[in-house]
């Protein structure tokens, strides 16, 4: 058993509301089961004389919080972030599937693997949703990595079977055969998890997207991930596929993909009986702010979300989004979100912005009370933020007078020189 004396950030696991201790004691070592978990988390003064003899590493000059969550991104598209396009066709044309076709060579995908997950942890991102891409080598190796490194983590080969070029089309009957394979080998080994992934309705015909939804019924603690109205070309594109269905969203409720751990990247040009339809079967979205912006895609609707009471989370969506780091995530979010030209503005917390890349992302995965908070129970899956890692960051951080002004002071001049270590299941 460890402690670990700082400040110390955590969220009410209903309401999401922050729990901030000035002078707080983490406490982990193992449950019942021997994983390690956080025994213990508050202030202290309330708790240190509950664990006599435990050591106690002094951090107070730190801030301890919740390892963050990544609801969407790509590891085979490390190397393509920061590539020019005119928008997310081209973009795909020219950059994506190109570096996606390499990734037949197990070589090649295991050391992309190793450093994707070393930028992971150097950011503080201790659990992610992740694509692989069409090859089932890239799927075996993300799954290597991540299992030695001890991380929760969640991804699938990617289906796509038209509309897509030589090197990453792959082909309907194999590609559900391999699907279930990747399932029955992966799912639910130690802390990995698989999910069934059709790269995007266009790139998917109607079997393969029939048979994505007969292994989702099949498998229903499996996960699904996809991308959904991302921007107004995509959507008039699935309309012409699909004419049958209702909307893009339409399309993969029409095949049985819209359900509970369904998770659906940006959701952006949703029609209100969309979002109302993710809401009632429990499908979430993953807002990626940082890849709209750059690809010019539009703006997420925060407001019209919650009046549908559809759930959502942050995503860094690497490489067509700019960064691996939460903290870029999260002033994007909040950019977005005041945005009012299209939708209506608002000013989201930085409390209500942390949440939404730690506690709630988990939430919309599922993960509830597993990761994403340092609530007793929770996975000991955490990271430790130094507020004076740069000059700048230590002259703000030294004048915050409250904790919504420590916590945006990170989130606007914070990197990953802020992250001075993450911590991966008590490790």
């Amino acid at each position: 058993m460890k402690a670990y004396r700082a400040r110390l950030l955590r969220f009410d696991e209903d309401s999401g509301a922050p729990q901030f201790d000035e002078d707080g004691l983490l406490v982990v070592g193992p449950d019942a089961t021997g994983r390690p978990v956080v025994r213990a988390a508050g202030a202290h003064g309330a708790l240190i004389d509950r664990f006599p003899g435990v050591a106690v590493e002094d951090l107070r000059d730190q801030l301890i919080a919740p390892g963050f969550v990544d609801m969407h991104i790509h590891y085979p598209q490390t190397d393509v972030i920061g590539a020019p396009a005119a928008g997310l066709l081209p973009w795909l044309e020219h950059y994506t599937f190109p570096h996606e076709s390499r990734f037949h060579d197990p070589a090649h995908a295991r050391e992309v693997a190793r450093f994707f997950f070393d930028e992971l942890a150097r950011h503080g991102v201790t659990t992610a949703l992740t694509f692989a891409t069409s090859h089932p080598a890239s799927v075996d190796a993300a799954f290597e990595e991540a299992r030695a490194r001890g991380l929760r983590f969640i991804t699938g080969k990617v289906l796509q079977d038209r509309h897509s070029p030589d090197g990453v089309r792959d082909e309907t009957e194999q590609s559900l055969v391999d699907t279930e394979a990747g399932i029955r080998r992966w799912h639910g080994v130690d802390r990995l998890g698989y999910a069934i992934t059709p790269r995007f309705a266009p790139t998917s015909t109607p079997a393969q997207l029939r048979g994505a939804g007969e292994l989702a019924a099949k498998y229903p603690d499996v996960w699904i991930q996809s991308h959904v109205a991302e921007n107004r070309d995509e959507v008039r594109w699935a309309a012409e596929l699909f004419p049958q269905s209702r909307s893009y969203l339409g399309v993969y409720e029409d095949f049985g993909l819209l359900r509970e751990r369904a998770v659906y990247a940006h959701c952006i040009h949703l029609s209100t009986a969309d979002r109302e339809r993710m809401a009632a079967a429990g499908a979430v979205a993953a807002v990626s702010p940082t890849s709209n912006l750059f690809l010019g895609s539009g703006f997420f609707d925060y407001q019209a979300a919650d009046a549908a009471g559809m759930r959502y989370g942050l995503a860094s969506d690497v490489g067509g989004g700019t960064s691996f780091s939460p903290f870029r995530t999260m002033l994007a979010a909040y950019t977005v979100g005041r945005e009012g030209q299209t939708k209506p503005g608002l000013s989201l917390t930085p409390g209500q912005l942390w949440w939404q890349h730690t506690a709630g992302a988990a939430r919309a995965l599922g993960l509830q009370g597993v990761v994403g908070n340092l609530q007793p129970g929770h996975e000991a899956d955490f990271v430790v933020l130094d507020p004076k890692a740069t000059p700048l960051l230590a002259r703000k951080t030294a004048q915050a007078s409250s904790l919504d002004e420590l916590l945006f002071a990170l989130i606007v001049l914070g990197d990953d020189r802020a992250v001075a270590r993450t911590v991966v299941n008590g490790r």
